[in-house]
């Protein structure tokens, strides 16, 4: 289960384009994550994928005829519109977003569209020339302008086998839309949160670095629960592998004094820091500006300290740290966390395979400074991330107290 989405009634429009099929994932991946979904499809969707292939995916009986008389939803369309929390139109066609514009209602899902007070998404899908089309971009700007989230689209390769912009976004960018939206009034609202993530990188020449086995997955995890519970969130992070949070504040470095400058200027505001960044605590002292050669069968480096990010973190703000460890791991993290003052401090044994870098799980001690710990079981990343997360709501509504 996804905490966001859990038991949220979503109604998702699909119109009839070739990217139907995308569809059925996002109605999947909702369904997984908790959600009540509505499919409400166009009869020209059902050309190009059959409801019967929605509702084995969602459990509940698909739209399609606003008279059917089988389907209790058909003519109650605000019904439907008025239990939404949300309503998703994905793909929307040329044909449909025009409709959506002018206001009509010759449909389920247009009239479901007039009905509802819920926010909406709309994920256009067309070929290039026609989301191009000037009365295409009226369309979209009309919507907009009254609040319509637009998502997309991508470019890339449409039916018609040309390059071009028209592709539907995938599923992972409208998933984060959605739980941004959802998300917005949750116990997070009106707080500002830094987190910070990756394994900085040090260069030694232009060729090589010095460097960690960081991921960056508990600090990703991290932004997009603060993201879902309604935090402005900002993503400090190093070079990792990982596509960008969707509605999240990224600020891409890759040294630790870069790392360092940019933790400063965002937590100016902040009210508070996670740090789950492996920060490197030394640095080549000189760089050097050329490849350097092999030239004999041993090497020196001389390295300096980098300077500690979280003791250096000043003001009002809940600073929480994290441990990765390989022994002692409470003692170690006890330490850790009076050295630099943390208010909480994360530690995790990173010679476990399944909670060590790089892994989709971990098992974490959550200590805090007044003695208090938290053993948590192995579990998801992203639900570590909200167990930190409520501890760092509490300390933050304490600090505010």
């Amino acid at each position: 289960m996804i905490p966001v989405l859990d038991k949220k009634h979503i109604v998702l429009g699909v119109t009839g384009s070739i990217a139907c099929y995308k569809a059925l994932d996002l109605a999947s991946k909702l369904t997984q994550g908790g959600a009540l979904v509505d499919v409400v499809m166009t009869q020209s969707a059902t050309r190009f994928v059959t409801p019967l292939a929605f509702g084995g995916i969602t459990h509940q009986p698909v739209v399609i005829d606003l008279f059917d008389p089988q389907s209790e939803l058909s003519v109650e369309h605000v019904a439907l519109a008025e239990r939404a929390d949300l309503l998703v139109v994905a793909p929307a066609t040329a044909n449909s977003i025009a409709k959506m514009a002018l206001g009509l209602a010759d449909d389920p899902l247009t009239t479901t569209l007039l009905a509802t007070m819920a926010p909406v998404i709309v994920a256009p899908a067309m070929d290039g020339h026609m989301y191009e089309n000037a009365a295409v971009q009226e369309n979209l700007k009309k919507l907009r302008d009254r609040g319509v989230t637009i998502v997309g689209p991508d470019e890339g390769y449409l039916a018609s086998g040309k390059m071009g912009k028209g592709r539907l976004v995938e599923t992972p960018e409208l998933m984060g839309h959605i739980r941004a939206i959802l998300g917005k009034d949750g116990d997070l609202a009106g707080s500002t949160i830094v987190v910070s993530a990756g394994g900085t990188q040090e260069p030694l020449d232009p060729a090589r670095i010095i460097t960690n086995q960081s991921s960056g997955k508990m600090g990703y995890a991290l932004a997009e629960a603060a993201r879902d519970r309604g935090a402005r969130t900002v993503l400090v992070t190093a070079p990792t592998s990982l596509p960008d949070p969707v509605a999240v504040e990224v600020v891409r470095v890759q040294t630790a004094l870069e790392m360092r400058d940019q933790v400063f200027k965002a937590t100016a505001n902040a009210q508070a820091l996670v740090m789950a960044a492996a920060v490197a605590d030394y640095r080549p002292r000189l760089a050097s500006p050329q490849k350097l050669k092999k030239d004999s069968d041993s090497m020196t480096l001389e390295l300096t300290r980098n300077p500690d990010i979280l003791t250096e973190t000043t003001g009002p703000i809940v600073k929480v740290g994290f441990a990765a460890e390989s022994q002692d791991l409470a003692q170690n993290a006890r330490e850790k966390m009076a050295r630099k003052g943390l208010d909480l401090i994360v530690a995790n044994d990173i010679t476990d395979p399944e909670s060590g870098f790089g892994s989709d799980s971990n098992k974490v001690l959550i200590l805090g400074k007044n003695g208090q710990v938290e053993d948590l079981p192995l579990m998801p990343k992203e639900a570590v991330a909200h167990r930190v997360l409520d501890r760092v709501r509490d300390l933050m509504a304490a600090e505010k107290g």
